[in-house]
């Protein structure tokens, strides 16, 4: 009896680590429904977070900059809006077209996409 729990608990241990883990956005056209709001950069140097866009959102993982744009905000983990001033958003971002390149250069935001 004691083995079949652990067994249990093993494999949904397995399982809950082997989900995706991915960071769903949606992109919301007022700021006012947003999570965050955020300001797209020219250069990777000036960004906090650089973004890659994912094709699936299995492909995304965590709070890495690996986002997956979802067309349904009930799906999505955040929803920001694109603001048009650096100076009004909460997270300067990078689009890169390299997956390897994501990733947080100001940690000290990390909790905005949390």
């Amino acid at each position: 009896m004691i083995i079949k729990k652990l067994l249990l608990g093993f494999t949904a241990t397995f399982f809950l680590a082997m989900a995706p883990q991915a960071q769903v956005v949606y992109a919301e056209d007022s700021e006012y429904n947003a999570d965050i709001t955020v300001y797209v950069v020219d250069s990777e140097y000036d960004a906090d977070l650089i973004v890659y866009k994912c094709d699936s959102e299995y492909d995304a993982d965590g709070n890495e900059g690996l986002w997956y744009f979802d067309d349904s905000e009930y799906n999505a983990d955040k929803t920001i809006y694109f603001e048009d001033s650096e100076y009004n958003a909460d997270l300067l971002i990078y689009f890169t077209d390299s997956e390897y390149d994501a990733g947080w250069e100001e940690n000290d935001k990390k909790h905005l996409m949390y």
